[in-house]
């Protein structure tokens, strides 16, 4: 039997912590860092306000050695990352891989940009 995208998003989902985009904007007083895995030309069409892009694909290999994150880096594993995509699914596989590289305070936002922009427009 073989496995679909959408079932590994499934699967991440139930090991991950996600939440709604209406508890994601109250998180955004505090200090979180806000990573958007799309592809950059995604990024460059609209993105959240703060967001870091680092693509999905890349995602493992850069978060250490990020620029924007590099002020941070002795602090990376303890401190709160939100993730967003298009509707979802990337973030939650990212959210994911992240939980496994070690980093303890990973959150998907359900909705990803799409619920964003309806929120906000």
């Amino acid at each position: 039997m073989s496995v679909t995208a959408m079932d590994l998003v499934a699967q991440a989902k139930a090991q991950i912590n996600e939440i709604p985009m209406s508890q994601f904007a109250e998180s955004l007083s505090g200090e979180p860092v806000l990573i958007d895995v799309r592809e950059p030309e995604e990024f460059s069409k609209g993105h959240i306000p703060g967001a870091i892009n680092i693509p999905r694909g890349l995602l493992e290999f850069q978060i250490a050695a990020h620029p924007a994150l590099k002020d941070k880096a002795q602090q990376l594993t303890q401190a709160p990352f939100y993730l967003y995509c298009q509707s979802g699914g990337r973030s939650a596989l990212a959210a994911q891989s992240l939980l496994t590289m070690g980093y303890e305070q990973v959150v998907s936002v359900a909705g990803g940009y799409a619920e964003w922009q309806k929120q906000n427009a």
